[in-house]
């Protein structure tokens, strides 16, 4: 009566069984446990998290492919067939590496997959040994009671994603492209998830569950001045550090026009209207001043309405009296879909004569439609278990590996569904310090991507 009450999880007859609610919760801590942080420049190791996930998926009659690259750099692929061999295929992939994670920053140990009062604590409890866990119970969950998608799904657990991917799904992309042969659309993190954005115009609470329909690009620049080397005494006019330090500047004053994109340009026209604020072309025109009226749900919105570049590095000199040859400096630059020209030529003019730029590490913006079907089976799926919420279309700030399976003609959504209680901040966790996720937040998920992916390609897809 009290889960009622809460407004928890809706029984949906051919849903998972209980099993599934009792194994996300052990599948999440014991992925914690298992310590798969990623240091980044090829020092990582995730074979012990690819084989407990091959050890489940075989358990349920999944035959899964352990791939490496190198030694220790685990992926794990295996494909379920649907009940209709002439529709299109669906990938579902989630990452099993996470960042690095300071035991004395933290409540609890980072790596103990502790459950406490209904919270599973750890590194990877949002980012994203839930959605892993989350996925094989699902499965697991089929294999008992012997339901199937409409779709074949296609599973791809990946190493690297919190580095380059070049060992996980750039890896997976460039040489096994065929195990994804026929996957259309994929599926995977930072989206589907509570957010609660303030009261609406009837000062009733808005929570809202934003699902990703893009990405901006990743565009890593090195920046290289070169000057003439000398003695710091003298006067110099070809001074690499004060070169580099004029174009530092100005890449971090400029200020980059608005460049909306359809999934933005949604997102704030879906927002503006829960908020009963005005959303026409001037408003939209001018999407700052559109944000300052749109509460906290501008929060995962104000970030891609254009594109950006934050200098982060600076290296130059060995010594306070000689002025060095060259200084090189790092600056993280995010494309919207469509602004990689405009990036291009601009940096070429922010950086100007004397100073060099080069892509330090460049991945593809992406955009996918908010009105296809498996969007509206989406909606639909957290509609059906928290019928007073509203979905929203948004765009990734940042990137996944749907940037890497995008070569392969998938087109990428985020969503990783969770209810999160109020103050529960979820966006704060990614690689933060007491990174947790609450048990019901787990057991909505597994009801919720089940009956997604049972839906998406059958004639019942996106409808309520």
């Amino acid at each position: 009566m009290a889960e009622q009450a809460r407004g928890a999880v809706r029984a949906v007859p051919g849903g998972v069984d209980d099993t599934a609610l009792a194994e996300v919760e052990r599948f999440t801590s014991d992925l914690i446990r298992l310590d798969t942080t990623n240091r980044g420049g090829g020092d990582g190791n995730e074979r012990p998290a690819a084989e407990y996930v091959a050890e489940q998926l075989a358990g349920a009659g999944i035959e899964p492919r352990i791939l490496e690259r190198a030694p220790g750099r685990s992926n794990v692929v295996a494909r379920l067939a649907g009940t209709d061999p002439g529709a299109d295929a669906l990938l579902l992939h989630g990452h099993l590496d996470v960042v690095p994670a300071e035991p004395a920053d933290w409540t609890v140990h980072p790596f103990s997959g502790e459950i406490r009062d209904g919270v599973v604590w750890g590194r990877g409890a949002i980012d994203m040994k839930n959605a892993v866990a989350m996925t094989l119970a699902v499965v697991r969950s089929w294999a008992r009671t012997g339901q199937r998608p409409a779709r074949d799904v296609v599973l791809a657990f990946t190493a690297d994603e919190e580095d380059s991917a070049a060992y996980g799904s750039d890896f997976l992309a460039t040489e096994h492209a065929g195990l994804f042969e026929g996957c259309t659309e994929g599926v995977s993190e930072s989206g589907g998830y509570t957010f609660h954005a303030g009261d609406g115009p009837d000062g009733e609470p808005l929570r809202i569950y934003p699902v990703a329909a893009g990405e901006r690009g990743t565009s890593w620049l090195k920046l290289t001045a070169r000057g003439t080397a000398g003695h710091g005494s003298k006067i110099n006019h070809a001074n690499a550090v004060a070169r580099l330090a004029a174009a530092v500047a100005r890449i971090g004053e400029h200020r980059w026009p608005v460049r909306l994109t359809p999934t933005v340009e949604a997102a704030l026209t879906e927002l503006a209207a829960l908020y009963g604020v005005t959303a026409g072309p001037a408003d939209l025109a001018d999407p700052d001043a559109l944000l300052d009226r749109l509460g906290e749900s501008a929060h995962f919105v104000r970030a891609t309405v254009r594109n950006s570049a934050n200098p982060t590095m600076l290296d130059a000199g060995y010594k306070v009296n000689v002025i060095p040859g060259s200084a090189t400096a790092y600056v993280d630059g995010r494309v919207v879909p469509g602004g990689e020209e405009e990036f291009r030529t601009t940096l070429d003019e922010l950086t100007g004569p004397d100073v060099e730029w080069s892509y330090h590490h460049h991945e593809v913006p992406l955009t996918a439609p908010v009105d296809a079907p498996a969007f509206a089976a989406m909606r639909e799926a957290l509609l059906h278990f928290d019928p007073d919420a509203h979905v929203v279309p948004y765009c990734m700030s940042g990137g996944t590996d749907a940037k890497q399976f995008s070569r392969l003609g998938i087109t990428g959504y985020g969503f990783s569904p969770l209810r999160l209680p109020p103050g529960f901040d979820y966006q704060a966790l990614f690689h933060g310090v007491d990174e947790r996720v609450p048990v019901d937040a787990l057991h909505f998920g597994v009801r919720v991507l089940d009956r997604f992916l049972r839906r998406t390609g059958t004639t019942e897809e996106g409808t309520v």
